[in-house]
């Protein structure tokens, strides 16, 4: 694809908030996103790359590690460290993804910084609480991965993972770096949601965060309007989710304040991903603005200009 999306696309992505784009990841740093990832593993790990029944989670007790950069517990592996190599900013930061982002954001965006600092490395974090600090990543956010359950484990429903991110970023995009088939844990929304909860939202790119203070350990994490609590139950409620299952390259873009969530994976493969946050240059003086009553005030005039 080079970069062109059809106003189709543009009203799809206005009114469900996300899209879905298939073989837009170049296959080779595909590739080396994957050897990054099982190059995170400790040297004695009992997950084995070369060893597919190995790779049924949760964690082993002595491969976990609650490292933020490098992240491995029950079915979640989340490797930050890479988020700003080279390799990793051509992956998700590509000529053809940054075409496709103007279409939506504008001309002007914020590049990444090869080097730079990474998701996990600083800003408010707690402990039992989200990995993610406020502080997001100067690079792609990092190589995710869910292990797959055990053949015994029920199917959960995948409500009780979802929410809305609280650090500031405007289109997300997550694309996989090998295949996943339905129900192996991809990338899962509630279409529409976007449009629900934008004026639930107190700030207009961010949520609101309480770090974790010692002497007052529960009092941690996001700060959340009655309002939007509400709406989200309804839309667990109303809407069907839709799981973004695909294959090696297929990505998909998807706004701010969509309900999503990381589905179960009872596939017996491993999901493995990369995701990344794309934003306007202004962000940072956006953010700090009253709430908009026009959701998309800040957005291309081609999402300005496109109903349903």
């Amino acid at each position: 694809m080079s970069g062109k999306l059809t106003k189709e696309q543009i009203r799809f992505f206005r009114e469900q908030g996300y899209l879905v784009l298939p073989s837009i990841l170049d296959r080779s740093l595909c590739a080396e996103a994957r050897d990054l990832l099982w190059a995170s593993l400790p040297s004695g790990a009992a997950l084995k790359r070369d060893k597919p029944e190995s790779h049924i989670g949760p964690f082993h007790e002595n491969d976990t590690n609650n490292e933020p950069l490098n992240y491995r517990a029950g079915f979640r592996w989340q490797v930050r460290r890479h988020s700003t190599d080279e390799a990793m900013i051509r992956l998700l930061y590509s000529d053809s993804i940054m075409a496709i982002a103007r279409e939506l954001l504008g001309d002007e965006l914020a590049q990444p910084v090869v080097g730079g600092s990474v998701m996990g490395s600083e800003g408010a974090a707690w402990p039992d609480g989200p990995i993610d600090p406020a502080q997001a990543s100067e690079g792609i956010r990092g190589i995710y991965a869910t292990l797959p359950f055990p053949d015994s484990h029920a199917k959960a429903h995948p409500e009780a993972q979802a929410h809305t991110d609280g650090h500031p970023f405007m289109l997300g995009v997550v694309g996989l770096i090998d295949q996943c088939p339905e129900g192996g844990g991809a990338f899962t929304v509630w279409p529409g949601s976007h449009k629900r909860l934008f004026h639930k939202c107190m700030l207009r790119y961010d949520q609101p965060r309480v770090p974790f203070y010692e002497h007052m350990p529960t009092y941690k994490g996001i700060v959340q309007s009655d309002e939007y609590k509400a709406e989200l139950a309804k839309i667990l409620n109303d809407t069907a989710p839709v799981e973004c299952s695909g294959n090696e390259g297929d990505i998909v873009f998807w706004h701010h304040r969509l309900v999503h969530a990381a589905g179960e994976n009872h596939s017996g493969v491993i999901r493995q991903a990369v995701l990344a946050d794309i934003n306007r240059n202004d962000l940072c003086e956006l953010r700090q603005k009253s709430h908009l009553e026009d959701m998309w005030q800040d957005w291309s005039e081609g999402v300005r200009g496109t109903t349903g």
